[in-house]
């Protein structure tokens, strides 16, 4: 037993003096001395204790010079000798009778963790200025690249994602600026940055059913730390520019490249042997197609995940925005967003309007087949959609949705209808897009022209033609009372009706747009008349474009009236000067004269 007992002090006093791994208490020194240490640990490994001096110093509440002159000199420590730190340090605290450079290199690992911690908090912190940040940014990126053998840390690059991602940082901090501007551009951090976003948001939508706590004041705060954190996924996810498969325009951030064939498990390094000579691996790099769609997968479940996250109102309006433009044209299969979109398009209002986009290139380019779809379009139409602040975008599209001619005769009818009774609400500029729908609506379906003249009501059938006959046998199937439609003076358009089919349209006539002939806005009234001009000559007419009337609004009527050149100025020209605001002509059986009572003259009305 003696002899084991001093074998093993032989083999303790033999392994190298290490500092103590716990954290110390930074002392007052000047910049001058920080300066003195980092350049001792860079000369020598004897002052190795220097190194957690120095990380002391690498915290938010440090002066950003004192911060920034220890970060440098780690940062050149680290750099050369980070490849060959091992990857753990539970070996060498399994294994008492390791090498004691192998310990030594151990610490070193730890003690870079320990580097990395420091610099990852010290970014995230809103504490720093935003130069010493970038710095910092910058200094994580190069450790990225160079930090597991020349090949891409991902871990390091996950790290920071997560920290930023769960942060007290907002959604438009800069330093989400700084890493999309400076690093967004090359391809590999852009592969594993839908990598860790993909899996971020997986941990986000588990973590939502355990944040459903008791306490009301930890559960919305759990709630407000999670509409945080899918802000700044989605500010990260949307900075990401789009896959470019020309192979020049393919940029690495790591020199080694990580796109091999799944085959082949070695790396794929240029291998230089003892003599210098170049000697390749066996590996095949991937084509730019090849990354492109690798690239596209990635990108595509890094997508499906976030919006499977309870998104908030602001997020969610911005990516029904943009999905048509920014993500649909790169996801590997888009049908995929067609539960989203459903959802979204049977919600209402504007919510409605802005997943329409989105909503039509699936139908109309991939094949979605969606039976209410009209259904749902036509209870969009409120005098609400002629304020919102989208449109110009949902006007278009609905010219689009009824351009069809395999439209029924009933259906085309609802829309104009309906159209045409909201004219009789919303603003002049609803007015002209209305006009120009309704326009295009009789310009491709010759069936619904008995809408547009009945004599003798608009509903009674005196001067119906038997073409129009058949085409109300035939639109509705008889489903309504013929008895109504023989009624005459009287518009069975049911506007409530939340059905097409149900509305009675094809018994009723567009009284509504004769009634914009006396509009108070010229325009309007103007447009009303060209309408009639270009129904009278409809095989020389072509279709109004829609879009040049979609963003219209009072500023945009007044500015076009007031350059209008007007050939005919009215003039109100009296010959005597007039005695009374109305003449009695106007006024049958009412009198109006003035009477003095205690010297104040009113304006009195008899009959």
């Amino acid at each position: 037993m003696a002899s084991l007992s001093s074998k093993t002090k032989k083999q303790k006093s033999e392994k190298p003096l290490l500092p103590k791994t716990k954290k110390l208490k930074r002392e007052k020194r000047s910049l001058s001395d920080l300066k003195t240490l980092g350049e001792q640990l860079l000369t020598s490994r004897a002052h190795i204790n220097n190194l957690p001096i120095l990380l002391t110093f690498i915290t938010p509440d440090s002066p950003p010079q004192y911060a920034l002159e220890s970060l440098l000199s780690l940062q050149s420590f680290f750099t050369p000798i980070l490849p060959q730190l091992p990857s753990s340090t539970s070996s060498a605290c399994a294994n008492p009778d390791a090498d004691p450079e192998f310990i030594y290199r151990t610490w070193l690992r730890s003690k870079f963790d320990d580097f990395l911690q420091c610099l990852v908090d010290l970014v995230v912190s809103s504490q720093p200025e935003d130069a010493l940040r970038e710095v910092v940014l910058d200094t994580i990126m190069e450790f990225v690249k160079v930090g597991n053998a020349g090949k891409f840390h991902s871990a390091i690059y996950h790290k920071l994602l997560r920290a930023i991602v769960h942060s007290e940082l907002g959604a438009d901090d800069i330093l989400l600026d700084l890493l999309a501007t400076k690093y967004f551009s090359y391809t590999d951090i852009c592969y594993f940055t839908f990598i860790s976003l993909e899996k971020q948001a997986r941990t986000l939508e588990g973590e939502e059913d355990r944040n459903l706590t008791p306490d009301f004041e930890d559960s919305i705060q759990s709630r407000l730390s999670m509409e945080l954190s899918i802000q700044k996924m989605h500010n990260l996810l949307s900075h990401i520019p789009p896959m470019e498969a020309s192979e020049e325009k393919l940029k690495m951030w790591n020199a080694l490249g990580i796109f091999v064939e799944k085959s082949n498990k070695k790396e794929h390094i240029d291998l230089e042997d003892k003599q210098g000579k170049s000697q390749k691996s066996n590996d095949k790099v991937l084509s730019s197609r090849g990354i492109a769609k690798r690239m596209k997968q990635k990108f595509t479940k890094a997508w499906i995940s976030f919006l499977r996250l309870p998104l908030p109102l602001n997020v969610y309006k911005e990516v029904l925005v943009t999905l048509h433009q920014a993500v649909i044209p790169y996801l590997s299969n888009p049908i995929m967003l067609s539960d989203f979109l459903t959802r979204s398009y049977d919600i209402g209002g504007v919510v409605s309007v802005m997943a329409l986009s989105s909503l039509y290139i699936l139908m109309t380019q991939h094949g979605l087949e969606y039976p209410d779809f009209y259904n749902k379009l036509y209870a969009l139409l409120e005098p609400s959609i002629f304020m919102a602040k989208h449109r110009a975008k949902f006007f278009q599209l609905l010219d689009s949705c009824l351009k069809s001619s395999l439209l029924p005769a009933y259906l085309a009818a609802a829309f104009c209808k309906k159209l045409s009774r909201l004219a009789l609400f919303v603003p002049p500029s609803g007015a002209l897009v209305i006009i120009a729908l309704v326009h295009n609506l009789l310009q491709r379906h010759p069936s619904i022209n008995c809408l547009v003249h009945r004599e003798g009501g608009t509903g009674t059938t005196t001067g119906t033609s038997d073409e129009e006959k058949d085409s109300f046998d035939n639109a509705e199937d008889g489903s309504v009372n013929r008895d109504l439609f023989e009624k005459a003076g009287v518009d069975h358009f049911n506007n409530e009706e939340s059905d097409p089919k149900n509305t009675n349209s094809m018994r009723s006539s567009l009284w509504e747009i004769d009634t914009l002939r006396h509009h108070y806005c010229p325009p309007v009234s103007r447009f009303v008349l060209s309408l009639e001009n270009d129904l009278a000559v409809r095989g020389k007419t072509a279709e109004i474009v829609v879009k040049d009337f979609s963003s219209g609004s009072y500023a945009t009527i007044f500015n076009d009236e007031i350059r209008r050149r007007v050939k005919q100025v009215p003039l109100a020209f009296y010959k005597a000067t007039p005695t009374c605001l109305f003449s009695e002509s106007e006024f049958p059986g009412w009198t109006f004269k003035f009477e003095d009572v205690n010297g104040i003259e009113e304006t009195t009305g008899t009959t």
